[in-house]
């Protein structure tokens, strides 16, 4: 017997995808964070976050918490301000689903909606900016910063990090993760690297993401590919990055969809994504780790919308070695 939702955060299973990858020598393990009771890994660092501000005495009953965030943390943060009677404040853009607006909404959030993109064309550094402004205009605000607040990666150092060692039995050789906010990443890759030594860390990013170069344009899907480069990063903890497009996830989504019945978001899809893409190097008998961090329902106007689909296509083949963006001769 749980005393609220909030329990129900985390001990997530891990699966077999055995029918996706089943002519593949390796054997590919998937934890399913998007069966949280929010949907989606974020409520792992949403509730440890707001947990540890209110044991230290920097959260208590009359604080307003405010956040920026692209969707799934704000949500993960609306379901467990609402479980405390804590004011909540979400800082979103334009490319955050109506869907997820909604549900907001219904939690009973307030939600401030920014306009204008920043200097990369993008709107995370504005969201931020306007973070700031309310930290300082409304009583008792608080910002939990989940860019640079140690208990976010912490939340998953203690969290999936131990229950995947509990879990796993035998070796793993590879982890696979999808590079949001990189405090999963982080926080996950610090526990098992402590358990495997040897485990190889791999980062996926969208493509048009900064963690790990320079700006090149605004990605399409809400949630993946972060638009500055969050404090908790250490390049040095990463053995290997790969790097996915909008299509390319979309089309591992639909995979993992088809073969395996997992109805699962973007950020699953790029990790499903990058597996494929390394499949060719990865030695036989391999075991390669990954995360399922987010649920298909987020994604329905974006990913499983057909004609979104196609746009995301053609911006693919645009950028395939000897394209020439679409023209014709």
């Amino acid at each position: 017997m749980k005393d609220n939702i909030g329990s129900c955060v985390g001990n997530t299973p891990i699966v077999r995808l055995s029918k996706l990858f089943k002519y593949s020598k390796v054997e590919v393990l998937a934890k399913m964070e998007l069966l949280n009771p929010g949907g989606s890994i974020k409520d792992r660092p949403a509730k440890y976050m707001l947990e540890q501000g209110l044991k230290s005495g920097k959260i208590n009953e009359n604080s307003h918490i405010i956040e920026s965030s692209s969707g799934d943390m704000a949500l993960a943060l609306a379901m467990q301000c609402k479980l405390h009677d804590l004011a909540f404040t979400a800082v979103v853009d334009p490319q955050i689903p109506a869907n997820n607006l909604k549900m907001l909404k219904l939690y009973g959030a307030n939600v401030i909606q920014v306009k204008e993109r920043d200097e990369n064309n993008h709107y995370l550094l504005t969201r931020i900016k306007t973070v700031k402004s309310l930290e300082k205009a409304i009583p008792n605000a608080v910002w939990l910063n989940q860019y640079s607040n140690p208990h976010n990666w912490q939340s998953h150092f203690y969290g999936e990090g131990e229950e995947i060692i509990r879990q796993v039995e035998g070796p793993l050789d590879y982890l696979v993760m999808d590079a949001n906010t990189l405090g999963a990443l982080m926080g996950i890759s610090r526990r098992l690297k402590q358990a495997y030594p040897e485990l190889k860390i791999v980062s996926v990013q969208i493509q048009d993401s900064l963690l790990f170069r320079e700006p090149c344009g605004p990605g399409e899907i809400p949630g993946i590919g972060e638009e500055r480069v969050p404090n908790v990063l250490e390049l040095s903890e990463i053995d290997r990055m790969v790097d996915v497009d909008d299509y390319e996830s979309a089309l591992a989504c639909y995979n993992l969809l088809d073969y395996e019945s997992i109805f699962a978001g973007a950020c699953s899809g790029s990790a499903i994504a990058a597996i494929e893409k390394l499949l060719p190097e990865i030695p036989e008998g391999s075991r390669i780790l990954t995360l399922l961090p987010d649920h298909g329902d987020r994604y329905l106007d974006f990913i499983y919308d057909d004609s979104w689909q196609q746009m995301a296509k053609e911006r693919h083949l645009d950028t395939l070695p000897g394209s020439n963006n679409g023209t014709t001769d």
